[in-house]
């Protein structure tokens, strides 16, 4: 455990944030590794990769629903010097992450085929996304487990055991991909589907690192058999935080559907660039999105500890090395884009619309470090809803108009980037708004 009530802030911020952006960028390379093979086989094949990637968010924000709750629970904790509390929600948050894997496992594989046939632009699109996802959705529901670990580690201040099983899957993962995908070594390359493998077996190893650091490592959240029976007041809790930002991350994925959607008409190499754009940008997002996940600890153990203005200055700092860095990766975007894409393709027009994408898109990346930093205070306070509030003007500004504007004559490509970029900019002033009015309600103890 890692007492973050005391030092400096941005010490706590950088120190927790830089081994969760290497162990975030180390899961991206998971997608990033199979695109860079899966590209070898054809835009068709890209593309129902990158609808399937598009589908492991719905799942991703499964997690989050537990997984926030227990950073912002067990850090509030861990800030009011409860270590029983602390436990008590680790291992409440382990049953919710098995009925979730549940539920993704099932759920799943009822849903690749409808979810393909509805969004691919061509039966070899619906075929290969549907390979991979096949394959991919046991990794998906291995996640949870990865999640529920990784979070109680989190709130407890603690990140680089995380990190490192983290490198260590994207490694095993490295390595069986191209056996897997191209057949190197093998001579029976399972293409799309082998992908899906890979990434399953990779997250697998990484379930058993980290149990196992638990079990040998581990002495502050521990595995307490007694305390596997059902809590119902502390899943309502958990659930409480949780739900509201698993629906925001939900969002994510809605608007992912809705681009797949309107791009769909204008052929596999539109939904192959945007695919490929589309993971560059989620990398690119990686560092505001790690310090929004070191503030939320480090904001939460201060709340627990009811320094109020600590909580105030983790939000300031967090904000100003968001923009910092999000300032850095939107010039790269404007000045390489075409490089950036044409690492994954050399089809000219995927390269065209995925260039396009990146460079309007990255004016938003500044905004969008500050929503993330948002986010993060939100999910400290244990108060998550008005980020919702915040992500779902941003679908509504987005979606419909994107979909009714996609039927109109004339209509190109870009408005759809054009629009996600005005959309933002709305998110971000709502969230600044709702974030220092919860800051002035929530921290009134101090008077």
């Amino acid at each position: 455990m890692k007492d973050l009530t005391q030092g400096s802030i941005s010490r706590h911020v950088l120190t927790m944030a830089v081994p969760m952006m290497v162990g975030m960028l180390v899961q991206t390379l998971y997608y990033l590794v199979d695109l860079y093979f899966v590209s070898r086989l054809g835009n068709a094949t890209v593309a129902g990769v990158g609808a399937g990637g598009a589908f492991a968010l719905a799942v991703m924000a499964l997690t989050q629903v537990f997984a926030v709750g227990t950073v912002a629970l067990i850090a509030q904790a861990v800030g009011a010097k409860d270590r029983a509390a602390a436990n008590l929600v680790f291992n409440q948050s382990l049953l919710l992450a098995g009925l979730c894997a549940a539920i993704a496992l099932c759920g799943g594989y009822a849903l690749v085929g409808p979810y393909m046939r509805g969004l691919g632009a061509d039966a070899a699109t619906t075929a290969a996304g549907s390979e991979y996802l096949r394959w991919y959705i046991p990794g998906l529901a291995l996640q949870f487990a990865m999640m529920a670990l990784g979070s109680a580690l989190r709130g407890t201040g603690v990140v680089r055991p995380t990190m490192t099983v983290q490198l260590a899957t994207v490694l095993v993962n490295a390595v069986l991909a191209p056996i897997l995908i191209a057949g190197i070594g093998t001579h029976h390359p399972l293409g799309a589907a082998g992908a899906g493998l890979a990434s399953s077996l990779a997250v697998a190893v990484g379930v058993v690192l980290l149990a196992y650091y638990y079990l040998r490592l581990e002495k502050y959240v521990e595995f307490h058999p007694e305390l596997w029976q059902p809590r119902v007041k502390t899943w309502k809790r958990i659930l409480n935080i949780g739900l509201p930002s698993g629906f925001e991350f939900g969002l994510l994925f809605v608007y992912q559907v809705v681009v797949y959607a309107v791009v769909r008409d204008f052929g596999a190499a539109s939904q192959a660039g945007f695919g490929i754009a589309s993971r560059i940008m989620q990398t690119f997002f990686l560092p505001a999105m790690a310090i929004s996940f070191a503030i939320a600890p480090v904001a939460a153990q201060n709340f627990g500890a009811r320094s109020a203005e600590r909580v105030r200055q983790t939000f300031r700092e967090g904000t100003l090395m968001g923009a910092g860095v999000m300032l850095v990766l939107m010039l790269l975007c404007q000045w390489r884009g075409a490089h950036l894409i044409s690492l994954f393709t050399a089809d000219p027009a995927t390269i065209a619309v995925g260039t396009t994408f990146l460079h309007v898109i990255s004016w938003n990346f500044i905004l969008s470090g500050f929503a993330f930093a948002c986010s993060g205070i939100f999910q400290a306070l244990g108060h998550t809803w008005p980020s919702v509030l915040a992500s779902g003007t941003r679908l509504a500004t987005f979606a419909v108009p994107a979909l009714y504007w996609s039927h109109q004559p004339g209509f190109r490509i870009e408005y759809v980037w054009y629009l996600s970029v005005s959309a933002v900019v709305l998110q971000a002033l709502i969230a600044y708004v709702l974030v220092r009015r919860e800051l002035d309600l929530r921290l009134r103890f101090t008077n």
